[in-house]
């Protein structure tokens, strides 16, 4: 018996802890060294799995990769991943959704804290030789006046609903699939979308990228928010128009922003969040913690090995690619 292939498709994290995981599990690794669908179906061409940190898996690449029987993902969202494709064909898809929780969680309400308090802005006014307490841009608030929106209750949204929560301040959640009962019982007040972003002072965004869901944040919902609102997001950049959020943020509609993800990364020079005011920008960096960048590969591995050994996968995402 031939034993399985994994195809790593690409990784830009250090070290090679994912071949080394599928290896000594005694199961076959490569990686790639380029993403063109030729060299990805020439090294896969027997490859029973597939690891992806980026690059797009679409149906007609699994059309060329005939074993296929599971992808996993690098990390938790899965939108460069063709999931009804996959379904389609019978092929399971996994992400690893475990592995940076508190991380994500903790930059999140550092964020929102940061601007929350007006603490970039105190910085550059110390350093100015400026000394005044009532300076704070966009605003400093108290957190039991203040309401945060929190857009979806999962993994991270709700350990920084309930963090909130703990710190003082009002949270509205709004999540269709979260029971309004466990939302209540971390303290947290249920809403709509259309509502949870209307009353919002800070709004932070914790769903999936789908069609359905990109730039959630638009024009329209912009307009809806409270004059001087904030807007939080670690989730995934393309939630949010970036062209009508920087456009709010220098007519003065938006009172700042916070944000980790961008629609294109690295964020280009060109745009126009950079001349924004009130931006608080780091470089897709919530999810890391040197444990974190160990647990990843290990995790994304992990699903790997426990699917071609027969075992349950928690992390699968699309069940109904066994029914197909």
């Amino acid at each position: 018996m031939t034993t399985p292939l994994t195809l790593i498709t690409d990784c830009d994290l250090p070290g090679d802890a994912a071949e080394g995981t599928l290896r000594a599990a005694g199961l076959r690794a490569v990686r790639a060294p380029e993403t063109s669908a030729d060299t990805l179906a020439t090294l896969g061409a027997d490859a029973e799995a597939l690891i992806v940190q980026w690059h797009r898996i679409d149906g007609a690449l699994m059309d060329r990769l005939p074993r296929l029987r599971i992808i996993s993902r690098l990390g938790i969202g899965y939108d460069m991943i063709d999931v009804a494709a996959a379904t389609e064909r019978g092929i399971a898809v996994a992400n690893t959704p475990e592995y940076c929780i508190e991380e994500v969680a903790a930059h999140t309400v550092a964020m929102i804290m940061a601007q929350g308090r007006g603490l970039a802005a105190y910085d550059r006014a110390v350093r100015e030789g400026v000394w005044r307490a009532v300076d704070a841009r966009p605003f400093a608030v108290r957190p039991s006046r203040t309401t945060v929106s929190v857009l979806g209750f999962g993994r991270i949204g709700s350990l920084v609903a309930r963090g909130l929560r703990g710190l003082g301040f009002r949270v509205v959640v709004a999540d269709p699939y979260a029971p309004e009962q466990a939302v209540r019982d971390a303290g947290c007040e249920p809403a709509s979308i259309d509502d949870a972003i209307a009353v919002a002072d800070l709004l932070t965004l914790h769903v999936p990228l789908t069609e359905e869901t990109r730039h959630l944040i638009g024009a329209s919902a912009l307009g809806r928010m409270k004059p001087g609102a904030v807007i939080v997001n670690t989730c995934r950049g393309p939630l949010v128009d970036e062209g009508a959020l920087a456009e709010a943020l220098i007519d003065g509609r938006i009172g700042a922003a916070a944000l980790d993800v961008f629609e294109v990364e690295p964020l280009p020079a060109d745009s126009p969040l950079r001349a924004a005011p009130n931006v608080l920008m780091s470089p897709h960096a919530a999810w890391y913690s040197p444990q974190a960048l160990e647990d990843l590969p290990v995790h994304a591995a992990g699903n790997v090995i426990r699917f071609l050994a027969g075992d349950e996968v928690p992390a699968i995402v699309n069940r109904a690619y066994a029914i197909r």
